[in-house]
């Protein structure tokens, strides 16, 4: 089998919910992402894309017609181009460059698209229609936002409580307190600060036409220790778990091109990075924050390698509690990891967050000239994705 390889990555900044990126829709959001990658390697005839592969966990209102499908066309790209939408949750799009590269590395495909995109500010309220016919009684809409709704009563309590309770009952179990999420947030919003100051995101990120947002929504540069500790808790009147210390609600999009070595001619680019493993792991969903922890032992044992090989990490910051939970897990530098921010400041829209984590690795590693790097995500519902990459340039 031949090897798969990121050639190019970029996305949207992420727009805070209710914010900048409000008005767009999500297949708007994955059409930008799609023509902003394709920009990065303008010598690549578009009709050679084999297929397009994006993320999206909620679709249930404007993304709900196959989103990738839909960024072809919108985007103006040729017809003949097909494109897949798949849904694992926060994982959708790490899934989506998962199958585009198996797809390149079986030789089904050369040349792919991956990625992802969510509205969560447009994500519609639903309503169940009636189990029999003409009700007197009143019905609820349900927000498709975030989380469970329409619940199975068969599930167990125990498997359907909401996110952040999972992740307070983490803290507990762990004993990770206040403090500590604390300041690993602030850690996110002054690393992404400076990593936007610094033009480390200027070639990653391209702008949304007829929108006014430069830059990611959410990240606070200014937050204190003390402004933090004054917030009130989120799930529990005792809790840890705060606003601050979780991430956002985002919109956004983001795109990786995905290739065989031997595209490199029709690409008209050197790689970025190798991807070099894989891994899934499931667990009880309550337990889904520390899912990323087997996950990336899978994908570094595919690779090869071992932790000490690894300079830098990607790990999705859904909540500060289960970042920590799975760094004290891998026993790592915790400096390794989100070097240049993390979702608590930058945001975490849902479906694209994967692909958005996989290109800021695949550019951290050639920026820093380091060899190896893991991307990891844990997923509602009991489930963790990790990718490992190679940078071809810094072999020795």
């Amino acid at each position: 089998m031949t090897s798969s390889f990121v050639y190019a990555a970029a996305r949207t900044p992420f727009g805070r919910f209710g914010g900048a990126l409000a008005g767009v829709r999500p297949d708007d959001l994955a059409a930008t992402a799609l023509t902003g990658v394709l920009s990065k390697v303008p010598g690549l005839d578009p009709a050679l894309i084999d297929d397009v592969v994006y993320g999206n966990a909620n679709g249930a209102g404007e993304d709900n017609r196959n989103v990738a499908r839909m960024a072809v066309l919108l985007s103006g790209l040729p017809v003949s181009i097909p494109g897949s939408t798949v849904n694992r949750l926060c994982g959708s799009s790490l899934d989506a460059v998962m199958i585009a590269s198996r797809a390149v590395e079986s030789g089904d495909a050369t040349v792919t698209i991956a990625g992802g995109v969510e509205s969560m500010t447009r994500a519609p309220w639903v309503m169940p229609k009636p189990e029999r016919a003409f009700p007197t009684g009143d019905s609820s809409l349900v927000s498709t936002t975030l989380g469970w709704r329409l619940v199975n009563a068969r599930m167990p309590k125990e498997w359907t409580v909401s996110l952040g309770e999972c992740n307070e009952l983490l803290a507990d179990r762990l004993g990770i307190g206040r403090d500590r999420q604390d300041e690993f947030a602030l850690r996110s919003h002054r690393l992404a600060d400076a990593a936007w100051n610094s033009g480390h995101y200027d070639d990653l990120v391209v702008p949304v036409p007829g929108v006014d947002l430069t830059r990611d929504e959410s990240i606070r540069p200014n937050s204190t220790p003390d402004a933090l500790a004054s917030l009130r808790p989120a799930f529990r009147p005792q809790g840890s778990i705060t606003a601050a210390n979780a991430s956002p609600l985002n919109d956004g999009a983001a795109a990786l091109v995905i290739g065989s070595e031997a595209a490199a001619d029709s690409i008209g680019a050197e790689p970025l990075a190798r991807i070099a493993g894989r891994g899934v792991h499931a667990l009880a969903p309550q337990d889904f924050g520390i899912a990323p922890v087997a996950a990336a032992e899978q994908a570094l044992a595919r690779a090869g390698i071992t932790w000490a090989d690894v300079a830098a990490v990607e790990l999705n910051e859904a909540f500060a509690v289960q970042s920590i939970a799975c760094l004290d897990s891998w026993k790592i530098n915790p400096e390794t990891v989100n070097a240049w921010g993390g979702a608590i400041a930058i945001g975490h829209p849902l479906g694209a967050s994967g692909a958005r984590i996989l290109g800021t690795l695949a550019q951290r590693l050639r920026s820093g000239g380091d060899r190896w790097g893991v991307a990891a995500i844990c997923i509602g519902v009991g489930q963790g994705l990790a990718v490992v990459l190679e940078n071809p340039a810094a072999r020795s």
